[in-house]
């Protein structure tokens, strides 16, 4: 799996509260963001809105390391929080936590399933996919960190399904859900028989 690279300048921002962030957000097209965590305080920054919402589209972005430069100096960070304004594209505030190399993530990373129109239970059996999860929660050391995680479903029938303890982990990567037993066992994808639209006759008029 080829992994994608991000960076992203950032700025330090001495001025903080909501009258600061609206003034960065329209005078200077900035986002106002925090870095925390690590052995370092918590700092008060800002990215380009352009870049930071080109690097959004990307759904990789989510799920990697990402490299923030702070006034030129990088630090290793994974996008934790981002909020979006309800009725415009517009991006209002980034959380970024620092990573370390030794210390356990615990992150959402999608899943991309594989063969869906191959799938023995839709070319063979007309059958439906049907998504139950569309992320898994991991727990993984930041070398170990998978953009994505393919769950292939060429050989599903009509009726059978696939739960999380059925996925290939990447080597080092291990499921939040299955730490709780059986019960965190979830379904994530099944093949469901096709659904026959039923006509409805139409009612007849009352007679008087």
């Amino acid at each position: 799996m080829t992994k994608h690279e991000f960076v992203l300048d950032a700025q330090t921002r001495a001025n903080v509260g909501k009258g600061a962030s609206r003034r960065l957000r329209n005078k200077q097209d900035g986002v106002p963001a925090i870095v925390y965590g690590g052995d370092k305080a918590p700092a008060a920054v800002f990215v380009s809105h352009d870049k930071l919402i080109h690097a959004t589209a990307n759904e990789a972005f989510f799920s990697s390391i990402v490299t923030l430069k702070i006034d030129g100096a990088s630090e290793s960070v994974i996008i934790k929080d981002l909020q979006r304004h309800p009725a415009r594209p517009r991006l209002m505030h980034a959380d970024f936590q620092r990573i370390q190399a030794d210390h356990v993530l615990h992150v959402k990373v999608p899943l991309h399933f594989l063969n869906e129109t191959t799938a023995v239970g839709v070319k063979q059996g007309g059958g439906i996919v049907s998504h139950l999860l569309t992320e898994l929660e991991i727990n993984c050391l930041p070398k170990d960190l998978p953009e994505y995680i393919a769950v292939d479903i060429a050989a599903l029938n009509v009726g059978q399904s696939l739960h999380i303890s059925d996925l290939k982990l990447p080597e080092g990567v291990t499921s939040v859900a299955l730490a709780h037993g059986e019960e965190g066992n979830l379904g994530v994808v099944a093949i469901i028989p096709p659904q026959k639209a039923e006509e409805a006759a139409p009612a007849e008029p009352e007679k008087k």
